[in-house]
């Protein structure tokens, strides 16, 4: 942005304290009326602190027991909301975020019932991170090192009153139709008062303000458009990522705390032939330059019982993530938890075609450079 200034604000965190534990400078539910932690200007840039997305529940000290007993109400703690000097609903707020900082630990948990392939791999599984010089190294993996690509999983802006109780209403009837729906619930609600409790949205989902997109474009230089609901946009940051494969397939990223820098501007509803998204849109930065050769599983749509499933996406998906689960189990070594959580953290999903009825084609790629150093099949202690 051409527009930003010198540093005028920081938002500094006990990192070793849980959003549940301190809850002045965030929350972890959507609602308009959640106050703001901080006023800023269009241009001002402004460091923050940034839980990791399951409230320090996860240590360097933390086991694969420790992931049977999670609170996962806590999720996802978010650092704001951030009152944007100017912004009115209608206009549509953009973010720009010029860094990402780790604080040297990451972690992946393989949780039971959880991800794509919840019938298929077993848990509790715990993968350690050590993040450093540009990389992320497990004992818990090892032979494996993950290229650094930090990037945020949650920024949104605060909902309306009159679109959280849509928002609200439309979730509400796919669960009575047998969807999967985190309703909204007091339990480890950030702030706990009545109204949030009762009516804030879980932020597990994104919707067209944003939210857990979980997006690796979200990294530095990335610029993202979104649509302002309520004065001052009232927007927030969380779940930051050291590295991710598109579709975070078992459920988990490299999670982390991290120390970001943000700027906003205004692109204002008075101004006549702008485009105005109704949904989040990101300007996306060129990624990190890629290391090695790819291998690229594919999927059908065909089911298990070899029923052909017309154009399903969510079937070839798995298809395909099922074939790279083999490749990295029998041909490579690894324990198939080893290989779900590569999965997820360096594994992307790609739509590779949609027009070729009846079968839709997904694909999971995967870097070769990020094998190195010891054997696979190697078993090293934490």
């Amino acid at each position: 942005m051409s527009d930003v200034q010198t540093v005028v604000q920081t938002v500094s965190l006990d990192l070793e304290r849980p959003l549940v534990e301190d809850g002045r400078w965030g929350h972890n539910r959507w609602h308009p009326s959640i106050s703001p932690i901080a006023v800023i200007a269009p241009g001002e840039r402004v460091w923050a602190d940034v839980r990791d997305g399951l409230d320090r529940q996860i240590t360097p000290r933390s086991t694969d027991d420790d992931i049977l007993v999670m609170d996962m109400s806590r999720g996802h703690p978010l650092t704001g909301p951030f009152y944007v000097t100017g912004a009115r609903p209608g206009d549509v707020l953009e973010v720009e975020i010029h860094s990402i900082t780790d604080h040297g630990f990451g972690f992946t948990c393989v949780r039971p019932g959880a991800g794509l392939l919840r019938d298929y791999v077993t848990g509790p599984f715990l993968a350690k991170w050590n993040l450093h010089d540009g990389y992320a190294h497990s004992a818990q993996i090892p032979g494996v090192r993950i290229p650094a690509d930090p990037f945020l999983g949650v920024v949104g802006v605060a909902p309306s009153a009159d679109m959280l109780r849509a928002y609200a209403a439309r979730e509400a009837r796919l669960a009575d139709s047998g969807g999967d729906v985190l309703a909204p619930s007091g339990v480890s609600a950030v702030p706990g008062d009545e109204w949030v409790a009762r009516e804030g949205l879980r932020t597990v989902p994104p919707r067209e303000t944003g939210g857990n997109m979980d997006a690796k474009h979200l990294r530095t230089g990335s610029r993202l458009l979104l649509p302002v609901q309520v004065e001052g946009a009232l927007l927030s940051f969380g779940d930051t990522h050291y590295a991710q494969g598109h579709g975070e397939v078992c459920s988990q990223a490299i999670e982390m705390p991290a120390t970001i820098q943000f700027s906003c501007r205004i692109r204002s509803a008075r101004e006549d032939g702008r485009w105005k998204p109704t949904a989040p849109v990101i300007l996306a930065a060129p990624p990190p330059r890629g290391l090695g050769s790819r291998v690229v599983t594919t999927g059908l749509p065909v089911d298990p019982s070899g029923a052909n499933r017309q154009m399903d996406i969510n079937v070839a998906a798995l298809n395909a993530l099922l074939q790279m689960q083999d490749y990295l189990v029998h041909e490579l070594g690894f324990t198939p938890q080893q290989a779900y959580v590569i999965s997820s953290v360096a594994v992307d999903l790609e739509i590779l075609e949609v027009v070729n009825k009846p079968n839709v084609l997904v694909g999971a790629s995967v870097d070769t450079a990020i094998f190195v150093g010891a054997e696979p099949g190697d078993q090293v202690s934490a």
